[in-house]
């Protein structure tokens, strides 16, 4: 079959040649093909006669009993066969969870990190036959128009929609792993220069200026305070993750370090010295998602946590802030 150039096709092929085209690309035996796919090898061969016309140049040498890829389909081969398995998986996908009630959420790295996934066996415990779908990327995802139902999101409540749901606040302060203190001595602010002091490498170019540990310092009036060395990551759990093998004292997030202050893993250095941070933590719920049973409990446990890391951190309740996430 040859084409010229006018022949050729500039809108996107019809997938149903596609699987027939696959067959015969690996058997390179149109009888062979035909059996695999329960058809007769006439059908498979107009198949694969109308992919040639619609894109527009042949796809095989047809010799007296076998057959043999041209240039230009072993070049389609090479994408047919990468999509094929990928379409295959999907739907599988799709039929095993059909029917089955599933929340899909949207949070960053390290609010997954640290304090999700650590609590969701226990929702999953109360709810064996709810699927969860955890997309954790620091890319603000739309919720009217992503398939996801709800998104946990960290920022000041002026960024937040009317409808957004406040978990908890935060508050910032020095944390370090107990055995880096046992041949170093840290009970004053002015002790931190023995030590080396971890924080985010960006922080000072972004919006989250205020999790330094120069605005931490400047609160203590020690501004000049030169410590043993700086190491810096880019997220919170890296840093945290330091701090638990002792490379250093970390100015922590209270909400994210709770469990880890709580079962003694980490050591708040200076209680006295915790800053107010004007960021917190929020539940958004998506426009579509409100009114199934499976959003409503995980929200209600959403709702449970939220008051559990109040109460761990100290935080009293705000009267200004709606306290429930149905």
């Amino acid at each position: 079959m040859q084409h010229s150039q006018t022949h050729l096709r500039s809108r996107p092929i019809s997938a149903g040649h596609l699987r027939a085209f696959e067959a015969v690309s690996r058997h390179l035996n149109f009888r062979a093909a035909a059996e695999e796919l329960a058809l007769t090898q006439s059908a498979v061969s107009r198949q694969i006669q109308s992919l040639e016309e619609e894109v527009g140049v042949s796809l095989f040498l047809r010799h007296t009993r076998a057959v043999e890829l041209t240039s230009a389909g072993a070049q389609l081969l090479l994408g047919v066969a990468q999509a094929l398995p990928r379409i295959d998986a999907a739907v599988r996908q799709i039929r095993q969870s059909a029917g089955r009630k599933a929340v899909s959420l949207t949070t960053f790295a390290s609010f997954a990190s640290m304090w999700l996934i650590p609590r969701l066996e226990a929702f999953q415990r109360e709810h064996p036959d709810i699927d969860i779908r955890i997309d954790a990327s620091d890319q603000a995802v739309d919720l009217n128009i992503a398939d996801v139902d709800l998104a946990l999101r960290y920022g000041p409540a002026s960024a937040m929609p009317p409808h957004a749901i406040r978990m908890f606040g935060e508050q910032l302060t020095p944390v370090v792993s107990p055995w880096l203190l046992k041949s170093t001595k840290l009970k004053k602010p002015e002790d931190l220069a023995q030590f080396a002091l971890i924080e985010a490498g960006d922080a000072h170019q972004t919006h989250l200026q205020w999790l330094t540990w120069r605005r931490w310092l400047e609160a203590q009036g020690l501004t000049k305070l030169v410590p043993k060395r700086w190491l810096y990551f880019n997220y919170a759990y890296q840093m945290v993750q330091a701090a638990l093998t002792g490379q250093g004292v970390v100015l922590a997030r209270l909400p994210l370090v709770a469990e880890s202050l709580a079962n003694g893993d980490l050591i708040e250095v200076l209680p006295q010295q915790r800053m107010e941070s004007p960021m917190a933590y929020w539940v958004i719920v998506g426009p579509r998602s409100g009114q199934r049973p499976e959003i409503s409990a995980f929200c209600q446990w959403l709702k449970a946590q939220a008051k559990a890391t109040r109460e761990t951190i100290g935080e009293v309740p705000d009267p200004d802030t709606v306290d429930y996430l149905d």
